[in-house]
């Protein structure tokens, strides 16, 4: 993870995408039918990823977006790292879909992504964290008119989980991602 993180930091992105084709195309050599990146903020290179690779992938952007549509939801919130929040990985997909994702303001998104990597990615789940990025989701209801949410990273519904009902439709792309698998591999 240091080392994507790293590779993201410093827009070193070319450097980061040919990383990882070379991994997905060690497992096409060790004959996988098909890849993906089981998180979100890499897929900042899929683009780049999916021209050059020998096998399918399966992108968590495009089930997210996907199941955002079978909703019939119109202008969701996006909670993810920085990147993912400030980048067009996901924003450019769904808008061609013709549904808007309204990132927190800039202060919440330090404060996310300051959180998500200083407490949730090491697997520490504060209760003032969860009130914290309830109150976000809650001033994007009230003041940004979101119809549903999309927590773009991995760790985020293990935060929200003793969440009962946000009141708005919350997409878990990391769900969404693994019934996107489980329904390729059936097919």
């Amino acid at each position: 993870m240091q080392r994507m993180r790293d590779l993201v930091a410093d827009n070193r992105l070319p450097e980061l995408a040919a990383w990882l084709v070379a991994e997905i195309r060690k497992l096409a050599a060790a004959g996988a039918d098909f890849a993906l990146l089981s998180a979100n903020t890499p897929h900042i290179v899929f683009d780049a990823l999916q021209a050059e690779s020998p096998v399918p992938l399966i992108s968590i952007v495009e089930a997210a977006r996907d199941a955002a549509r079978a909703h019939g939801l119109k202008r969701l919130g996006l909670l993810g790292t920085r990147v993912t929040m400030q980048g067009r990985f996901y924003i450019d997909p769904f808008r061609a879909a013709g549904i808007e994702l309204v990132p927190p303001n800039t202060g919440e998104q330090t404060f996310v992504d300051d959180k998500y990597f200083g407490e949730l990615v090491p697997g520490d789940f504060r209760p003032e964290t969860r009130q914290a990025f309830c109150t976000i989701i809650a001033r994007l209801k009230r003041e940004e008119r979101i119809d549903g949410l999309v927590l773009a990273g991995t760790e985020l519904p293990l935060l929200l989980r003793e969440v009962p009902d946000l009141g708005i439709p919350v997409l878990d792309t990391t769900k969404l991602h693994v019934e996107r698998i489980v329904d390729h591999i059936l097919s």
